[in-house]
């Protein structure tokens, strides 16, 4: 039942075409467009660059009368297309039909290639019919240029004392964009729209923040629990539309947080932890696509087993549907996981955790590649590449914070994770070191990073990091996509927070394949450009910079943290070292003093930038004693 869409490609990169095809405003005009199909009688389908297929993935086209269907690359010829057999555009002249519809974006073109074959009388009709309006295109000329569709989805919700934020900058205009915008639509649980509006961002780089409070207010709306489509108009360099999600409430102890959706639906996701003694976990289903998703379009089966429970309703066309794991797979339990078939459905999605004591917290799961295979020569490279792929996390203070790491297969061909832990003290001392040996795919081993630190006399600077790498030292194989989840507990409160994040070859001058990956560029990625977002008083921003190494580098950083207002005028630069292998935990507050922030002023950000290594980041923000938030950020 999977969408036989292509969304994303580790090769090409970015699908604009589905994207385009389902935007919301695409989707509204499409009724109308296809009762003018349906009622011009008997149809002949060109289709010159093999997109109508896609076009019937996300519209029902079961109402119109398709005689037959012409294609212009020989290599198309003899091909099921929307039901039919694919015949050269040439006999097109001979189709007994009433009208030819040319499905493609740009038809103009292709239009006056075939004009002398459309049979007499017959009317010409084409996707164009569902253009997005011109001033909301960075290139007009190319419509399925990927910059006309930099959009992204975010889970949004107002309800029950229950808050969103979502924190970004302009960061279109670094690379060139003029004044861009960005067009806004709130879908509700059931997919109606809610409200549609556009912002001005502006000429510099300032914030943007959309509260689900303010929402609600300017557009006098009631509660609502759904998902907000953004849609940067004027983009340029990205056409990804990266965020950070704060949830947060009217009592101290709501407060989670996650980030960006990851615009490009997947057939597969994983990473999603099963509850614990106490826990409810819901998987929020957000349906990305004018289509519905269909009775048994998405299910669960736990990680290793090939038994999966599949949901037996349907999802409206950019409908939510929060769907307790539970109620599909009631055996599982903490720290078993989850797959999740998805079928091409929706974004990366967010899961929520509800705890018996009232607290809940949202992360995300990942992508589950299944394109990879294992890559021998990962373990042939260790000379040269030192630890290699290698997966950083903070070990925030133990006195106040338990730390949990769960390894978590990642790509369909990983029947097994060889895998060792490293710990690290904020000086860059190794301190601990553990082989997990060689993990089966249906294992799911969560490691207490206190047992570890209780045998190895603890962190001497009170923080550090730990490091996921392969160990290959028993055999078994690699492909450099490593993930894992890692959770953190308030031994006071009991509140807790989680994040997940995959591996890469951080700071050597060598390359191999993509690694070291770079935002703006071909690999090595050697430098820093990291947001930080800003939690709103009486909330304290926390922030984790970790230098990790696959390979000897500079033995300390030379980072720079620059604060800027709302508008993109920078207010202040601090600059801090990490040693190699270390890290830095520190405070807003503690940063910058208290006349700086009052400059900086409200929805300020920080940009944690070095030119000299590449850092890997975490924030989070603080309720005093009451509650936290964690996640990694992110880079443009």
């Amino acid at each position: 039942m999977a969408l036989n869409i292509e969304t994303f490609s580790n090769v090409k990169g970015g699908n604009s075409l589905f994207k385009i095809l389902g935007h919301p405003l695409a989707a509204g005009k499409a009724p109308a467009f296809l009762e003018r199909l349906r009622a011009a009688g008997r149809l002949a389908v060109y289709d010159p660059s093999a997109q109508a297929a896609t076009f019937a993935e996300l519209y029902d086209l079961s109402a119109l009368e398709i005689a037959c269907v012409f294609v212009q690359d020989v290599d198309d010829l003899g091909k099921e297309v929307l039901g039919c057999i694919s015949q050269p555009v040439t006999e097109l002249k001979a189709a007994d039909v009433a009208a030819v519809f040319v499905a493609a974006f740009d038809a103009e073109r292709p239009i006056q290639h075939i004009r002398h074959l459309v049979p007499e009388g017959a009317e010409v009709l084409s996707l164009d019919a569902l253009r997005l309006p011109d001033d909301m295109l960075t290139n007009a000329r190319r419509y399925l240029d990927p910059l006309n569709v930099a959009t992204n989805f975010a889970f949004f919700r107002d309800t029950g004392g229950h808050h969103s934020r979502i924190v970004t900058a302009n960061y279109w205009t670094g690379y060139g964009a003029e004044n861009p915008s960005l067009w806004l639509c709130l879908f509700d649980e059931a997919g109606e729209i809610l409200a549609q509006w556009r912002e001005k961002l502006g000429e510099a780089a300032g914030s943007i923040v959309i509260d689900s409070r303010e929402v609600r207010k300017r557009f006098g709306l009631g509660p609502f629990t759904g998902q907000l489509f953004m849609h940067v108009v004027g983009a340029a360099g990205h056409d990804v539309v990266k965020y950070a999600l704060d949830t947060y409430g009217e009592e101290e102890t709501v407060l989670s947080c996650t980030h960006d959706a990851n615009a490009w639906p997947a057939d597969l996701y994983a990473g999603l932890p099963a509850p614990g003694p106490g826990e409810r976990v819901v998987l929020w289903v957000q349906n990305s696509h004018p289509c519905p998703i269909p009775p048994h379009g998405v299910g669960l089966n736990l990680m290793g087993s090939s038994e999966i429970h599949w949901l037996d309703q349907p999802i409206a066309p950019f409908g939510t549907y929060a769907l307790d794991v539970s109620e599909l797979v009631p055996e599982a339990a903490w720290p078993d996981q989850f797959e999740v078939q998805a079928g091409k459905y929706f974004v990366r999605p967010r899961y929520e955790v509800f705890a018996g004591d009232g607290r809940q917290r949202i992360a995300h799961v990942n992508v589950e590649r299944t394109d990879l295979e294992p890559d021998p020569r990962i373990a042939e490279l260790g000379n040269l590449l030192g630890k290699g792929y290698l997966l950083p996390a903070p070990i925030l203070p133990p006195e106040r914070w338990r730390a949990l790491i769960l390894p978590t297969p990642m790509a369909t061909s990983q029947e097994e994770l060889s895998l060792a832990l490293h710990l690290y003290d904020a000086s860059g001392r190794e301190v601990a070191a553990r082989p997990l040996g060689r993990l089966a795919r249906r294992d799911s081993v969560a490691l207490d990073i206190d047992q570890m630190l209780a045998e190895n006399g603890g962190l001497a600077s009170g923080y550090g990091h730990m490091e996921l790498v392969y160990d290959f030292s028993n055999g078994g194989g690699a492909d450099g996509w490593l993930h894992a989840i890692f959770r953190y507990q308030d031994r006071a409160s009991g509140h807790v927070a989680e994040t997940s994040f995959g591996s890469h070859i951080f700071n050597t001058v060598l390359t191999y394949g993509s690694e070291p990956q770079s935002y703006g560029g071909r690999p090595p990625g050697l430098s820093t450009r990291l947001f930080l977002r800003l939690g709103a008083p009486p909330l304290e921003t926390l922030c984790h910079l970790i230098y990790p190494a696959s390979a000897p580098w500079h033995a300390r950083s030379a980072t720079e943290l620059i604060l800027f207002d709302r508008r993109g005028a920078e207010v202040a630069r601090k600059r801090v070292e990490i040693p190699l292998s270390g890290s830095l935990l520190w405070r807003y507050s503690e940063m910058f003093e208290a006349d700086v922030r009052r400059r900086a002023g409200d929805d300020a950000y920080l940009i944690v930038r070095d030119q000299t290594c590449r850092l890997f980041g975490y924030h989070g923000l603080l309720n005093g004693e009451a509650a936290f938030s964690f996640d990694h950020m992110f880079g443009f």
